[in-house]
């Protein structure tokens, strides 16, 4: 039997039209093996082989197990403005793009727990001191686009190696209070020997603010009668850092 081949546009898309030798026709979606080829291309190039939302889709896949995911993916980035913003943005924003459902928002937000879970296991594992790119990553994808300034203190054994990452408060789009007695009562109670501090400028601006400089030095002084050492206070913007120590601040 012999076929024939055209295509057609409909709407906005187009769709392949397979035709038989009775006059009869198939319609194809247009995206009919896309997910196939776009696999195949992660697998063969990695993801660098991919656009933004490209990957996105595939990130989409399982919420929409049948149909086309490009365009829900398309409009996320162009709501939200970037790929790091959609992992980072809340379920209510995410569900006002069109399309998305509380499938799409589960599996956005596994993509970004599954990175951020990776960068953590790699920081704890080695003294933090000597994977400062890994701990650089890690600030960045687990508070480097949030929308709020939240405030972290990573607690550190007397090898470097990390206790625990807390978040010790949370504010608003521009301010943070934060207590240094209460960070230094937490390092004693966890028995650390050392601190590294970090906190978030959702502008990106990564300067820091006369707040900063003098919260810093508030919890340097409150920590050194105790033997406890603050390495670096980190500023973390979603492509750029500020290092106290780096620029002679500690």
């Amino acid at each position: 039997m012999r076929y024939g081949c055209g295509r057609r546009r409909i709407g906005r898309e187009y769709k392949r039209r397979v035709v038989l030798t009775d006059n009869t026709a198939i319609t194809k979606p247009h995206h009919t093996g896309h997910r196939k080829r776009l696999r195949e291309r992660f697998l063969a190039g990695g993801p660098e082989a991919l656009a933004d939302y490209e990957l996105l889709e595939m990130i989409l896949f399982p919420a929409k197990p049948i149909g086309d995911v490009k365009p829900m993916a398309k409009d996320l980035l162009k709501s939200l403005g970037s790929f790091g913003k959609v992992l980072f943005a809340t379920p209510i924003e995410l569900m006002k793009v069109e399309g998305v459902n509380e499938a799409a928002v589960v599996a956005i937000k596994v993509a970004k727990a599954a990175a951020e879970r990776l960068l953590k296991e790699e920081v704890a594992d080695r003294p933090v001191i000597k994977s400062w790119t890994q701990l650089l990553d890690y600030c960045r994808i687990h508070i480097g686009s949030n929308q709020n300034e939240e405030f972290h203190v990573l607690f550190l054994n007397q090898k470097l190696e990390l206790i625990v990452d807390e978040r010790q408060q949370k504010g608003t789009i521009n301010h943070t209070p934060v207590y240094p007695r209460e960070v230094v009562k937490r390092a004693l109670e966890l028995g650390a020997a050392s601190l590294i501090l970090a906190h978030n400028h959702p502008s990106g601006d990564v300067n820091p603010s006369k707040a900063d400089v003098e919260v810093t030095k508030q919890i340097i002084d409150a920590a050194r009668p105790l033997g406890i050492e603050v390495h670096d206070h980190l500023i973390i913007g979603a492509k750029k850092h500020f290092s106290f120590k780096s620029k002679g601040l500690i």
